[in-house]
């Protein structure tokens, strides 16, 4: 499908299966909403009344004051009212593979036992789980043993992995510490790694209540990036809200992550939107009308490279340390709520020179170490697929057609083209077969493996050797260059190992960045070894 086609078909998707008669006059609502009347006439939800989504309006119509604010419908249920086809695809579980499947498994994307010492130190080696559906990904959020020292517990224990999707979060899980007001661990081999920042991108839930880049100094919010961790993840119910990538007002795609957002109009323009020549174009509006600051951002066209780039993204998300000064970043900072928006090759630079805030220190080599969150956006972005126009919807959520109406529309089962063959890669391969299209794609993800294995050999390496050399009381100056090449080293393996593809985003980038990984180990191995043999001398 042409990237008109393509266009199209997004456009479809918002249609209104019929135009509802405008059930709330609206026009009241608009005399101090101008901004949402703006968004209203610019696609097909122009017909739809406020109170599709907006419940107390009457109440707030009569007194404007933040006591009698309307209420906002923020479930999946609102949306698939009239867009069923959507909703039901999207409610679908990923049954082709586990609940809890940890990439850290033997054979897994970042098996042990290379995983707990190359990451040692850090909450991800407490549970380092692969992806599922989005209708489940704030539930697997709040359970994953990394995030909440295990207070958060499913209500039926293991049977919840059978439960259908579809309802708010609590109703599936319970707080077995209600009492108790801060983020603990509760459970042996748990971390309490959950913060405010890092669950903007399970949910949108505290949208209306959260300023552009949770700014703990924005006044009248509800929620900063200071929070209580506990408290925003308690009054969150639905995973990947329906109007994270599309407008409600609108019917246009969007974004709403407010860091891709200061990522994409910071006046250093080097994002790889930056350096597009055919970057898609959007309109920035600012929000606000509670008193502080909130943008969205309405694009041009759907580009899903910055509408999915909105979480399948590395970012900055908690607390960490200034490495020029050794100075701790804390939730206050705007640091820890952070998009380079740049693939692996950047990330060195951007994070050591530019930002300068690195995540945690390695507890056997002392270097400072910064971990990947889920690179696929920038990973994908400069790739084969990419330039020849391909999206990520074409592979992850195509187009497909009802069985029994015969209807075509784009499922919203986000989930591997290996277990939709048919409606992704023989789309356009199209002398392939499906046997053929699964050798190929196991193939390019076998070779990136490989490669991370070596490039893990080496790491663990200059581990040992660094070890070596503390122990042997070299120098400051010696282990400061040999932590530098362990950063350099780890930051171009582990991005590999957070980015949920094995590298088949882009197989060229994933072969450069973990064969310099290499290259880089082998450097501050050598550093080691000529100081300890010159210090025999």
């Amino acid at each position: 499908m042409g990237l008109k086609g393509r266009v199209m078909a997004f456009a479809a998707v918002f249609a209104l299966v019929s135009a509802p008669a405008l059930a709330f006059d609206s026009k009241g609502c608009f005399e101090c909403h101008s901004k949402v009347e703006k968004l209203s006439v610019m696609g097909k939800h122009g017909s739809v009344g406020c109170d599709k989504c907006h419940g107390g309006l009457d109440a707030h119509l009569k007194d404007q004051s933040a006591q009698a604010r309307p209420t906002t419908d923020m479930s999946w249920q609102a949306c698939g009212a009239c867009h069923k086809e959507q909703m039901e695809s999207f409610l679908k579980t990923s049954y082709h593979r586990p609940g809890r499947d940890e990439k850290s498994q033997l054979t897994g994307r970042s098996p042990n036992p290379a995983w707990d010492k190359l990451m040692m130190g850090n909450g991800f080696t407490k549970e380092h789980s692969t992806t599922r559906s989005h209708s489940w990904m704030l539930v697997d959020q709040l359970l994953v043993d990394r995030a909440f020292g295990g207070r958060f517990q499913p209500k039926n224990g293991w049977e919840y992995l059978a439960d259908e999707a579809g309802k708010g979060a609590w109703e599936y899980i319970t707080d077995t510490k209600p009492e108790e007001k801060e983020n603990k661990t509760f459970l042996p081999q748990t971390a309490k790694a959950g913060n405010p920042v890092c669950l903007q991108c399970k949910t949108q839930d505290m949208i209306l209540g959260w300023p552009y880049t949770g700014d703990p100094e924005a006044k009248g919010a509800t929620w900063t990036r200071a929070s209580n961790v506990i408290e925003l993840a308690k009054s969150a119910q639905y995973g990947l809200n329906c109007t994270i990538c599309h407008d409600p007002h609108a019917a246009k795609p969007r974004i709403v992550r407010d860091a891709l957002i200061e990522a994409l109009t910071r006046p250093e323009a080097d994002t790889l939107w930056h350096k597009d020549p055919k970057a898609t174009k959007f309109e920035l509006m600012q929000m606000g009308e509670r008193g502080f600051t909130r943008k969205i951002a309405i694009l041009e066209k759907y580009d899903s490279r910055l509408v999915c780039g909105q979480c399948h993204v590395e970012y900055f998300c908690g607390a960490g340390t200034n490495p020029a000064t050794g100075e701790a970043v804390g939730m206050k900072d705007p640091r820890t709520n952070h998009f380079p928006f740049k693939d692996s090759s950047g990330l060195y630079d951007h994070y050591v020179n530019q930002i300068k805030v690195l995540d945690w220190k390695h507890p056997l080599t002392g270097a400072l170490l910064q971990k990947n969150q889920h690179p696929e956006a920038e990973s994908f972005y400069n790739s084969v697929h990419a330039r020849n126009g391909v999206d990520c919807d074409d592979c992850h959520t195509p187009r497909v057609k009802d069985e029994k109406t015969g209807k075509s529309y784009t499922s919203h089962f986000a989930a591997t083209p290996k277990v939709q063959l048919k409606e992704t890669c023989l789309k356009c391969h199209e002398k392939w077969d499906e046997e053929k299209a699964l050798y190929v794609i196991d193939s390019v993800k076998a070779y990136t493996k490989g490669k991370m294995r070596k490039a893990e050999f080496w790491l663990s390496n200059l581990i040992d050797k660094i070890v070596e050399g503390q122990k042997a009381g070299l120098g400051d100056d010696i282990l400061k260059q040999a932590r530098d090449q362990h950063l350099r080293a780890h930051i171009l393996w582990e991005y590999w190992t957070a980015e949920n593809s094995d590298g088949f985003h882009n197989p060229a980038l994933a072969r450069d960045s973990l064969t310099r990984s290499m290259d880089e180990s082998q450097k501050g191995i050598k550093i080691i070894d000529e100081a300890l043999a010159a210090a025999k001398k």
